[in-house]
Formats: structure tokens, C-alpha cells, sequence
């Protein structure tokens, strides 16, 4: 048999095994040593094999920001973060809520990365995400949006918020909701209780997140519909969407690995890397969302890659945006999962399996085939997280200074190298 590409002796399910590529699909992948004549060959003993991981919920930037971020190195970020597919917000300037932007977004992805990443843009639910009059959903669907949301301004007119996500279901897409009262959480900027008194910050109580999830579970339940609840991060969030789920509402949330590993705490010293929205909680939430992962109450991990400019991040904390820049070390921080009864099915369910499901998006799982969409990823290589060694543009990342562990040494897509860490 001739191939074009044999990865031999890489870690597959805990075993020894040997993947075949041929024409930029797999070919086989198997546990013994197959007789082949391949035209190159990678010895990747101590690798662990990985489908292309999905990000269902980053912020490009780009068109309106590229100095925070843009098309080419978000998707350079992505590709060296394990991701071979990134569902790209809308809030752009202009707001995606044209086939114009749309279109534009895609092209530019197209045009620095033609084997992928794949950019799938998300279009804006409310024209320029105002909150007051549907967007052409059928328009941007057509252009190629594979979902729907208002990003960071949730809809308060529930009127208009249930003829979106109607309008949304009738062409086969999910409406992702950002879940927060706006009332309560009005010029907050951490969470509320002991912390935020101690520091002289309006807090953001965990109600204003839950009491949006308990609006959007009822409406979904009403209507029959599914709704996906964006970057959950408080206990009581958990326990309705759990409520959700055993009645069976169509009901699906993600979190974020931020929110899984970081608390209020580092918000102590007015560190502005640790201000995001909603913002993070206590040590509780933290084991609530830990739970929820392992019982599938929360569906899918994301990043809310979320990227700044340093010196928009260097002022007084209450003048910071909100934001984490999440696509480089996203990987290395849900490795540590495999220390919690996580096993590497888990992860790639997380962050492939079931975002595909969700969203309806191509997820290869490298059976014969399948497009051979893979990464191959060093679980023991340690790497200073520094400014140097992210690749988005945005370094505001709290883990800045830090050493982890676990990165990707080869990303393929289509069968053709994109990236190597060697």
C-alpha cells in the first residue's frame, strides 16, 4: 500500500499505534506495524494523538480591532493551540451582522490559512448588537454564520429574544446566550461578597448570571428549542441547568478553563489579567463547574479567547476591559484535567465531540476516511508562558510568568504539517 504520511509509535486510547494518510484523508489507524511505502514518516514515540480540537467561542477582533488581535494571528494562535476549527464572535467593527463582514471574515481566513484553521463566524443576533431589532439571520446565514448571538449585550426585550432564537431554529442554528442581568450586574467588576468590599469594587452578584440561565431554560422549555448558555461560572447556574436537563429541555452550556482553575483571589492585588465577565468566583463555583464537566451538566469547554492590548490592560482596574486571551494555553490548562478522573476521550469529547453535535460543525475522529485533522501533543513538556511564547497578539493572559505543562509539538489538517513546535 502506498501512503503519503505514516505517524508511527504515537499513543492512541493508551496504546502503541500507527496512523496512515493518504490524499489528505486517514487511511487507517491501527495498533500494529503496517507494510507501507509512505513518502514521509514521523516517529512520534511519547505523543499522544488528538483529532483537531474545536473552539466554540473566541473574539478575532478583526475587522474593527486588528491591533488587538486579527484574522491571521488569531488562526495562528488557534493552530498552535490544538484548534482546527474557532467560532468567531461578532462583536467587530463593523458588527457581523452583515453577509458583507461575514463574507470578509471568511475570506481572509481563507486566504492566510487554506487548509485551516476553519473560521466559522458567529452572526450577530441584534442589528449592531443593540438589543432592539433582529439581524438578517437568514442573510448571514447563507454567508456562512453557523450561529447566532448577541455576544456580551444580552437581549432584555424577551419578546424579541424569543422571535431570534425561533427565527434561529427554523434555519438550523443555535442561539448562544451571554447570561447576565444588566441591572444587576451594572458597573461591576468582580464578584460580589467579602473580596469586593475588601477592595472597594461594585461586585457582580452570581444571581445576575443565574437568574438569565433560569430565563432562557424556561423559554427554551416553552418553546422546545434549544438555547446554549455561554461561559457558565457560578454554582447556582449549575444546579438549574442540571433542573433543565432531567426534564429534558434542549438545553446546552459550556465553561471555561479560566473558571475551572482561578478564583476571586486573583483579583486581590487589582490584577487587571484576572478581570473578565462574568467575572470569577469563589472556590465553590469552582468545584460546581469540576462536577458538572464529569456528569455532563456543562456540555462543552471554551476559551472566550478574549485578546487586549498591553496598554489597554496597564490602567487602574476599574478602567480595564474584560478579558482573558485563552487560545495558547487552553490545551495546557485542560491537561491538567487527566488529575481529576478525566480521561483523553473526556477532552476530546469537551472540546471536539460535542461542540460538533451542538453547533452541527465537521469533526473528523480519524476513523478510516475522516479527514486527517490531528495533532500530536507532548503531555510532559514544560513551557514559560511569556509574551514570547503565546502567538496571539494578546498577551494578557493571567498564567503570564508561569510554567505549564503539555503542548503541541505537530498540528496536520488535510493531511499537510501547519504547525510544528520543533
Amino acid at each position: 500500500m502506498d501512503v503519503d504520511l505514516l505517524v508511527k509509535n504515537v499513543i492512541w486510547k493508551d496504546k502503541k499505534a500507527f496512523l496512515l494518510v493518504n490524499q489528505g484523508t486517514v487511511v487507517d489507524l491501527t495498533f500494529s506495524l503496517p507494510r507501507v511505502n509512505c513518502k514521509k514518516e514521523i516517529d512520534a514515540s511519547g505523543l499522544v494523538l488528538l483529532p483537531s480540537l474545536i473552539d466554540a467561542h473566541v473574539h478575532l477582533r478583526d475587522p474593527g480591532f486588528e491591533y488587538k488581535e486579527d484574522i491571521c494571528s488569531g488562526l495562528l494562535a488557534a493552530v498552535g493551540g490544538g484548534f482546527g476549527l474557532v467560532m468567531a464572535m461578532a462583536n467587530t467593527k463593523p458588527v457581523n451582522d452583515q453577509a458583507s463582514v461575514c463574507e470578509y471574515m471568511l475570506e481572509k481566513a481563507k486566504t492566510y490559512y487554506p487548509l485551516g484553521p476553519v473560521l466559522a463566524p458567529i452572526g450577530a443576533l441584534t442589528k449592531d448588537l443593540a438589543g432592539q431589532e433582529m439581524a438578517a439571520l437568514g442573510e448571514l446565514a447563507q454567508a456562512g454564520c453557523v450561529a447566532f448571538s448577541n455576544d456580551g449585550l444580552p437581549v432584555l426585550d424577551t419578546e424579541l429574544f424569543r422571535r431570534c432564537v425561533e427565527y434561529a431554529s427554523d434555519l438550523g442554528k443555535v442561539v448562544i446566550d451571554h447570561c447576565e442581568d444588566p441591572f444587576l450586574a451594572k458597573d461591576g467588576l468582580v464578584n460580589e461578597g467579602k473580596l469586593s468590599s475588601f477592595l472597594g469594587l461594585k461586585g457582580i452578584p452570581s444571581v445576575a448570571e443565574s437568574l438569565q440561565v433560569a430565563r432562557d431554560i424556561l423559554l427554551a422549555g416553552y418553546l422546545d428549542i434549544p438555547i446554549h448558555l455561554a461561559h457558565i461560572s457560578c454554582r447556582e447556574s449549575v444546579e438549574l441547568i442540571y433542573f433543565a436537563k432531567k426534564k429534558g429541555i434542549q438545553i446546552t452550556a459550556e465553561t471555561c478553563p479560566h473558571y475551572l482553575w482561578l478564583t476571586q483571589d486573583e483579583c486581590a492585588h487589582y490584577n487587571t489579567l484576572a478581570k473578565v465577565n462574568p467575572p470569577l468566583r469563589t472556590k465553590d463555583d469552582t468545584l460546581a463547574l469540576f462536577q458538572a464537566l464529569r456528569e455532563g451538566i456543562i456540555d462543552i469547554l471554551v476559551t472566550d479567547h478574549a485578546p487586549h492590548a498591553e496598554f489597554e490592560k496597564n490602567v487602574p482596574f476599574g478602567e480595564a476591559p474584560n478579558g482573558i486571551s485563552g487560545l495558547d494555553t487552553a490545551l495546557s490548562l485542560s491537561l491538567k484535567l487527566l488529575t481529576k478522573d478525566f480521561t483523553w476521550s473526556d477532552l476530546v469529547c469537551l472540546w471536539g465531540k460535542r461542540p460538533a453535535q451542538i453547533f452541527n460543525l465537521a469533526f473528523s475522529e480519524l476513523a478510516p476516511g475522516d479527514n486527517a485533522n490531528f495533532i500530536l501533543v507532548d503531555p510532559d513538556y514544560p513551557w514559560k508562558v511569556t509574551k514570547k511564547t503565546m502567538l496571539s497578539k494578546g498577551k494578557n493572559n493571567p498564567w503570564i510568568g508561569t510554567t505549564l505543562e503539555g503542548k503541541v509539538m505537530y498540528h496536520f489538517l488535510q493531511g499537510e504539517l501547519v504547525y510544528s513546535c520543533r
